[in-house]
């Protein structure tokens, strides 16, 4: 495996970290969003400050991580984007911002009408931004981000793919978070809140999956070259991912909550890794290769020597994060 391999690799792994983590960070959104009213809607909304309130800045580590390697690493595909994805990237940029800022407001708020308003902000934009970055991703593996940079600002991401990705990555992210909040919803005690909730999650489920199948068609004829990556060397790992998904739904149905968290981490990151694998040799389809963009030799091994300080030093900080809000002690914290 060559150098400039195995550094996308490492970008990669960036990636699949992001969907999950904070794909499950995003998810809690739509659940906050459709919630319903302030009293009905109170049990859900408090799990969702509970469950992503320790977690939820940690995970953009990993869009830093992936911002950084891909610049420094690839800087010639990065440019490009840039220049040709400004719109989305911008509204997600706006979408991280104001879903953060309006998650922290909101329990500090004065009035019933400030906390309304700004959990509306932090529900949309939880929605609005995976939306953003999928059609990124889309644009990407469809061709259209020229290895010159300054595509169409709006054709680029605004075509079949690219809807299709943002909606395929909502209804990930949702179905992702839906799990883990059945999940701690049922280890604190609270049956009914992940009776709920698990009802919910297999309805996204379920429209999810087909929105995938629906999506092979326009696919076909609009991203042909990801399809033929999808349906090649990445075909094992597309079948782990539907594995996947359909024993999440499986567990879910059966109320096999703690199995259930694992089996959709496999999906999600199933599909990504497929979608990676699908795509390569090319970091912009059709336009640009990873080998072709990969900067100096010397600059590409410096950052793995980065990769493998930040995993030692981060790496366990971030594993003690997650385990310590699933340990019994922070579960007896939320019945209190």
């Amino acid at each position: 495996m060559s150098l400039e391999v195995v550094v996308a690799v490492a970008l990669f792994l960036g990636v699949i970290a992001y969907a999950v983590l904070g794909g499950a960070d995003f998810g809690a959104g739509f659940f906050d969003l459709t919630a319903g009213g302030s009293r009905r809607g109170a049990p859900t909304r408090t799990l969702i400050d509970h469950s992503i309130g320790p977690v939820w800045e940690a995970n953009h580590v990993w869009l830093i991580y992936v911002l950084v390697m891909w610049w420094t690493a690839f800087p010639t595909s990065f440019a490009a984007a840039m220049t040709t994805l400004m719109v989305p990237l911008l509204l997600a940029l706006l979408g991280i911002v104001l879903r953060g800022a309006s998650f922290a407001f909101r329990k500090n708020a004065e009035t019933m009408g400030q906390a309304r308003l700004f959990g509306s902000i932090f529900a949309v934009s939880s929605v609005l931004t995976p939306f953003f970055l999928g059609s990124v991703a889309g644009a990407l593996a469809s061709g259209r981000v020229p290895a010159g940079g300054n595509g169409d600002v709006w054709t680029s991401w605004l075509n079949p793919t690219s809807v299709f990705g943002g909606v395929i990555a909502v209804g990930t992210c949702a179905f992702l978070a839906g799990v883990f909040l059945t999940t701690d919803a049922e280890r604190g005690g609270r049956e009914r809140l992940a009776e709920q909730l698990r009802a919910r999650t297999l309805l996204v489920g379920i429209a999810t999956g087909a929105t995938v199948f629906a999506a092979l068609i326009p696919l076909n004829l609009d991203a042909p070259t990801l399809i033929d990556g999808l349906t090649g060397r990445a075909a094992a790992l597309m079948a782990l991912s539907a594995l996947g998904g359909a024993a999440t739904l499986v567990l879910l149905w059966r109320r096999r909550y703690a199995a259930a968290r694992p089996a959709a981490v496999l999906a999600v990151a199933s599909v990504v890794s497929g979608w990676g694998l699908g795509q390569y040799p090319w970091i912009l389809v059709d336009e640009l290769t990873i080998k072709e963009a990969a900067g100096a030799t010397a600059t590409l091994q410096g950052l793995l020597v980065a990769v493998a300080l930040a995993g030692a030093i981060v790496g366990p900080a971030l594993f003690y994060l997650f385990r310590l809000t699933q340990s019994k002690e922070w579960t007896h914290q939320e019945d209190h």
